[in-house]
């Protein structure tokens, strides 16, 4: 079996990783939590997404609803998060912008972890260079960091998980000797790209580990699984058929959406939410020079509420003409939200997805499409300017609501915002 984008040449791919990076951000800003037991939770408090080291040795998983652990987090004075994505996002950047300084090709894989080639760097130096990636990481961002090199970049994600593992390696692992002794200690469920359920495929068929699917077959891997899971038994062997993918591509469309924190009856709760949702998808799509064809709105009850009828709809609007102008796009949501509201039911979630993406400056244009483009370009890039310099909402839209009972349940925010000068420590004399 050969792959047409699998190559020979000596690679050397780093992964970068931010270390329980939602728990990392919240202590960069608040000093009093270093070494401290810390959860993150997700949307509406549900569930635990980030945990310290100290939480984990406490035995709190990820993942684990946040009822679940109440008592123990009350027990071992566990200091708890709402989820502050403004947060997380901005100090990714700033991660991201600091790693394309050490190569010219990364790929930016999630919001704390990048691929970094580094393949023209020698054998001698690399585990330095991968030190000094760590060091200045730290430094400019305060974001403490794992990385692992390796010539794949499934192998690269094995020594970064080993990085972060054993404390002798100081958080910097180049898997180049001894990788089959690794691999048998390596867990078939801990591989990337093996999900759960492929992981019960393999260990039905004995294979338990990393070692165990490297010398498996190529036949009987592409057989019983697909081409990505034999390109993983490639990777395993050391053979790069997992290409970097440096060029970001733009989206497509983008949704907006969140569960209410509270159940919502009343069409201007509903207009409220649609109306904030559509201001952040419009300055997502800005910020890409992107501009939406089609608008699509939808509601709809809880499924699990057995005791009220469910409820869900959607209204999709084609625009006159493409556009980023949120003022555009909230006139045309609220319309769409009319159409499909409902009387006597309790929302749950509502949202806008904004499709037919284009460059700003690409496809057909309409007759009047310069003229109104030049009546609000102006105006939008004052708004995001000052949302940007001053936070999110400083400038808004007074349909967006000053209250917004409706919004995601946030018991635990800390409330810090890097365009805010409040947020920062302070230190007293």
């Amino acid at each position: 079996m050969s792959f047409t984008n699998c190559s020979s040449r000596k690679h050397k791919i780093a992964l970068v990783d931010c270390n329980s990076f939602y728990v990392s951000c919240e202590r960069l800003f608040n000093p009093k939590i270093h070494k401290k037991a810390v959860v993150v939770l997700s949307n509406n408090d549900g569930c635990v997404i980030s945990r310290s080291k100290e939480a984990k040795d406490l035995g709190i998983k990820m993942g684990e609803p946040f009822f679940k652990v109440k008592n123990l987090v009350k027990k071992n004075k566990v200091k708890v998060f709402s989820s502050n994505y403004a947060l997380y996002g901005d100090l990714s950047r700033r991660v991201m912008k600091v790693l394309k300084t050490f190569s010219p090709k990364v790929e930016i894989y999630s919001i704390d972890e990048a691929f970094i080639d580094l393949s023209f760097m020698d054998e001698k130096g690399i585990e330095d260079y991968g030190n000094e990636i760590r060091t200045r990481v730290f430094k400019w961002t305060g974001i403490p960091t794992s990385v692992g090199i390796a010539s794949t970049k499934t192998l690269s994600k094995v020594a970064n998980h080993i990085a972060k593992k054993d404390k002798d390696k100081k958080g910097v692992v180049y898997l180049n000797q001894n990788i089959d002794e690794k691999l048998k200690k390596f867990p078939i469920e801990d591989i990337w790209g093996v999900g759960k359920q492929l992981a019960k495929f393999y260990r039905k068929n004995k294979i338990i580990n990393a070692y165990d699917l490297k010398n498996v077959s190529n036949t009987w891997v592409k057989k019983g699984t697909n081409v990505l899971g034999a390109k993983t038994a490639m990777e395993l062997r050391g053979v790069p058929c997992i290409d970097l993918q440096v060029d970001q591509t733009k989206r497509k469309n983008c949704c907006v959406s969140r569960s209410f924190g509270k159940k919502v009856t009343e069409i201007q709760e509903l207009e409220e939410s649609i109306v904030t949702h559509c201001l952040n998808a419009a300055e997502k799509i800005r910020a890409d020079n992107q501009t939406a064809k089609t608008i699509t709105v939808f509601i709809r009850t809880s499924p699990f509420d057995r005791s009220k009828k469910y409820y869900s709809n959607s209204k999709n609007v084609d625009l006159a003409i493409k556009t980023n102008n949120s003022i555009e796009l909230i006139k045309n949501a609220i319309k769409a939200l009319n159409e499909i509201y409902k009387v006597g039911y309790k929302y749950q979630k509502a949202g806008i997805i904004l499709s037919g993406l284009q460059d700003e400056k690409g496809g057909q244009e309409n007759l009047l499409s310069p003229l109104l483009e030049n009546k609000s370009k102006s105006l939008m890039k004052a708004i995001d300017y000052t949302n940007s310099k001053y936070g999110r909402y400083a400038i808004s839209i007074a349909r967006a609501g000053l209250d917004k009972g409706w919004k995601m349940r946030r018991e635990h925010s800390s409330k810090i915002d890097t365009a805010s000068i409040d947020s920062l420590p302070r230190i007293i004399v």
